[in-house]
């Protein structure tokens, strides 16, 4: 889709950017730092996206056994390695540019911890389940780096973690429709990418600057978030010196009731209610958690 001008966008329609927050670093897990963009106080969430976090962490800090319910957690290794493992058993390594994509359904107790000497660093991703995704079995899609499709064209190349770009498809099954695309934009190249009109739809900077949206627009940084207004795909200008690398992610909104409490993500209090009562009392989902304890 990088026919048209270098100075337009290609789209009668284009998608603005309609709020720019910079992800601030925080303490969160076991002595982790994280830069949390959907999250935080300025944008709670942009359905059905939850949270994102870049995540920088070194042994001995982590994010020891916690429990999850109602959603689905993305994990993408930017740089180093992180080992996981569940009450069920599951258990492994994702290293530099592997994906691990989890539905925790109904309950899922784990453990996230660096696997290697130095910063371990990556993106995590809160997907939103519907109402009635909420209960079901948890369950692991891994891609590795290699298993990641990708494409390149005029300086742009494209890493299809979910969905679509440059006619290359991801094979991972998204049960809240979602696209997760990593774009890297040598200096003056540029893109213009589609997005399902009625998908909510952001852009999260991982290195360098660009240009998003409109031509005109002012240059946008690293840890920035940028939420995509209405339109039909979203255009990008690498002006800088230096490459750009940045991550589009859109979702169809589900559109229902969000009551959260931490690791837990229902339709109303009374549901998270429940679930606290499950975790407490290891039922519903939660029974394995009586014996199990990671080691970490």
């Amino acid at each position: 889709m990088s026919e048209s001008n270098q100075y337009d966008s290609c789209f009668d329609r284009p998608r603005l950017v309609i709020k720019k927050v910079l992800a601030k670093p925080q303490s969160e897990g076991n002595g982790a730092v994280v830069r949390r963009s959907i999250g935080r106080h300025e944008l709670r969430n942009l359905d059905p996206f939850l949270m994102l976090d870049e995540f920088s962490v070194s042994a001995p800090a982590g994010f020891p056994d916690h429990p999850h319910r109602g959603f689905e957690t993305v994990t993408y290794m930017l740089e180093g390695a992180f080992t996981h493992q569940d009450f069920a058993g599951h258990k492994g390594t994702i290293n530099t540019g592997d994906v691990q994509w989890m539905t925790a359904g109904r309950g899922i107790i784990h453990s996230e911890m660096p696997a290697g000497e130095g910063s371990q660093k990556g993106l995590q991703l809160w997907i939103n389940l519907s109402s009635k995704d909420k209960m079901i079995e948890p369950r692991y899609q891994e891609l590795l780096k290699e298993d990641i499709p990708r494409a390149e064209n005029n300086g742009v190349e494209v890493k299809v973690i979910a969905g679509e770009a440059m006619g290359v498809q991801s094979p991972v099954y998204t049960r809240t429709p979602t696209m997760y695309l990593d774009f890297t934009l040598q200096p003056t190249a540029y893109y213009h990418q589609a997005i399902p009109e009625s998908w909510n739809a952001f852009v999260y900077i991982v290195e360098g600057e660009g240009v998003f949206g409109i031509p005109n627009s002012g240059p946008v940084s690293a840890h920035h978030c940028l939420v995509l207004g209405p339109g039909e795909g979203l255009s990008v200008w690498s002006k800088s010196s230096k490459p750009l690398r940045f991550v589009l992610l859109g979702g169809q909104p589900l559109n229902e009731p969000v009551v959260q409490h931490g690791p837990f993500v229902m339709n109303s209090q009374d549901e998270i209610d429940q679930t606290f009562e499950d975790y407490q009392y290891c039922k519903n989902g939660f029974e394995n958690a009586r014996y199990w304890r990671s080691g970490h």
